[in-house]
């Protein structure tokens, strides 16, 4: 009787623990910046579902990330910088460590929806984690909007019948949810709007379901529907954990990849705003960040704190009870979700150089909230010069800028010898980033995604 006592015990702590385990879902979209959302202060688009999850959450006012989108999946899912681990373009190094091995290793079951773009292997997303896969760019690179062409698991299916590619990924993330409704899990959510080519939605007037190429009905005025659309997705995974009895005990980090299409310019707080994705300047880089939990937050509340897109690895492993690797650059912002103080990063870092093609350039800085630090020395003043015309360095500094030069200066200094020399000569090797995809549709992939 005691050992059944004991053993009984024993389960109903494990249960316990288990079922406190909180369910994780983090939407990444795909070149949408920080002034694209209505509850940030964009007055061009209608965001009402992401503006819900913000108002009963945490809205992130300086979360920052690398200018492309590729340079900011491999930080994400691995929660180090790429001055660590990036060679190039399309590539994440099978040897790299993600959040999905991690979670999966936990006990929890993982999946991954939406654009790959990481490596053309058909078990790439298995390999690092996660146990179901819906991918666009994965083996190949097809049409991903009207009459798309996926991967499920590995496996090519073509649609040819009217189908909208972001739809049936949602379709992927909803019936996902639902099958593991009893157990923790994370899915992984990198969605495939709003990136160009900028095409009519299922929802769009001139939506045409007979095309199936990249190349039509263009044009930069799609993209507040392509939004609009996105907004919806969002909305009906929110809508599916509240019918499935969920919600509460869902963490959902909801984020951007890069800044908004060059070519899109949008009304921000009373002005007009240039998207910048592919500048270091804070149009390419400044990003929305909502985090929307019930059973923790129980009001909405607005935080100006420092965010790296490195820092999303530590707060999911800490948020489910997960041990945080080694060698891992980023800070959890755990503590700010629960309404506790933290600790706040006082600047970033950022190392970025897109390995496209032969270029290997590299751009490499820190910054506060206020000042920014080039590794060749330019300064400048974000709060008076946003786009970084007006370089300080040599000018009479006051106390203030000086102090936090001097700071910006040493964090620079611990990344001084931080870059492996043998990551340049894979990269090298590695063909410079032409595509390395081996199926069927074959393209080079040396353009900016």
């Amino acid at each position: 009787m005691k050992l059944l006592l004991c053993l009984l015990s024993t389960f109903a702590l494990w249960h316990s623990s288990f079922a406190a385990q909180p369910n994780i879902i983090l939407i990444m979209v795909d070149d949408f910046g920080y002034e694209c959302v209505t509850a940030n202060g964009g007055e061009s688009y209608q965001t009402p579902n992401i503006d819900k999850l913000a108002a009963s959450g945490v809205r992130f006012e300086n979360c920052h990330v690398q200018p492309l989108c590729t340079p900011t999946r491999v930080q994400l899912m691995t929660g180090r910088y790429n001055v660590r681990n990036y060679i190039n373009f399309g590539t994440l190094l099978r040897t790299e460590t993600t959040f999905g091995s991690l979670m999966k290793n936990a006990g929890y079951a993982t999946g991954i929806c939406g654009k790959w773009q990481l490596g053309g292997e058909v078990d790439s997303p298995q390999h690092f984690g996660f146990d179901e896969s819906c991918l666009w760019q994965q083996t190949r690179r097809p049409p991903r909007y009207a009459n798309p062409g996926l991967e499920y698991n590995g496996v090519e299916k073509d649609f040819t019948h009217g189908e909208y590619g972001p739809t049936l990924v949602n379709d992927f993330a909803l019936t996902f949810i639902t099958q593991n409704k009893e157990k923790p899990f994370f899915l992984y959510y990198p969605m495939i709007l709003t990136h160009n080519p900028f095409q009519p939605t299922p929802d769009s007037p001139d939506w045409d379901p007979t095309i199936s190429s990249e190349n039509k009905q263009q044009s930069p005025k799609h993209f507040a529907e392509m939004t609009a659309y996105m907004d919806r997705l969002v909305g009906s995974v929110v809508t599916k954990l509240d019918e499935l009895g969920i919600r509460d005990n869902t963490l959902l980090l909801f984020l951007g990849d890069n800044g908004t299409n060059a070519s899109i310019t949008s009304r921000f707080k009373g002005a007009d705003y240039k998207g910048g994705k592919g500048s270091t300047t804070s149009h390419g880089t400044h990003v929305p960040l909502i985090a929307s939990w019930p059973a923790v937050m129980k009001q909405g509340r607005v935080s100006a704190d420092l965010v790296s897109s490195t820092d999303f690895l530590p707060t999911i492993c800490v948020a489910a009870g997960v041990k945080v690797p080694e060698g891992t650059d980023g800070v959890s912002f755990l503590p700010q979700l629960k309404d506790e103080p933290g600790t706040p990063r006082e600047w970033l870092y950022t190392w970025y150089s897109p390995r496209q093609s032969q270029d290997m350039t590299v751009r490499e800085y820190t910054f506060d909230q206020r000042f920014k630090l080039y590794r060749t020395g330019q300064f400048y003043d974000l709060s008076t010069d946003e786009m970084e015309k007006q370089d300080i360095a040599a000018t009479t500094l006051s106390n203030e800028a000086a102090a936090a030069k001097a700071k910006l200066q040493t964090a620079l200094d611990h990344f001084k010898d931080a870059r492996p020399v043998k990551l340049d000569e894979e990269f090298q090797a590695s063909g410079k980033g032409k595509d390395k995809t081996t199926k069927k549709g074959k393209k080079k992939q040396n353009k900016a995604e």
